[in-house]
């Protein structure tokens, strides 16, 4: 098991850019995924963008076209890039990583509770 740790997060307007970093404190190996999720206050905690450890990507439908999720495996740090930010994009945003398909991870809280590994998150708020 691998520990996670996320930063980049900050306070932006409307219309603004952050980059997330999670830094992952070893490789992970094998068949995985590593992705990103968000939890607002008072909502469920729900899937942004995942990768599979093949490349794959998959995005929410709510930040197709403005996130995008990538991964420096030398560094073993991932990645989302956040363009065009609104409040509703407001959030703790976590990584995990674990056994898993992107698409799965990011569609079903019950697949993406199953990730083993979590950071603690990093918060981002967005206002108007």
């Amino acid at each position: 098991q691998v520990r996670l740790a996320e930063s980049g997060g900050g306070s932006v307007q409307s219309g603004g850019s952050l980059r997330l970093e999670c830094a992952s404190s070893g490789s992970i190996t094998g068949r995985h995924v590593m992705g990103w999720f968000r939890q607002a206050p008072g909502k469920e905690r729900e899937g942004v963008a995942a990768r599979d450890n093949d490349g794959t990507v998959y995005y929410a439908d709510s930040v197709k076209g403005r996130f995008t999720i990538s991964k420096d495996n030398a560094k073993n740090i991932l990645y989302l890039e956040m363009n065009n930010l609104n409040p509703s994009d407001t959030g703790l945003y976590s990584c995990a990583a674990g056994i898993g398909r992107s698409e799965v991870v990011v569609e079903y809280p019950v697949a993406a509770a199953a990730l083993r590994s979590w950071g603690r998150g990093t918060q981002v708020t967005v206002s108007s």
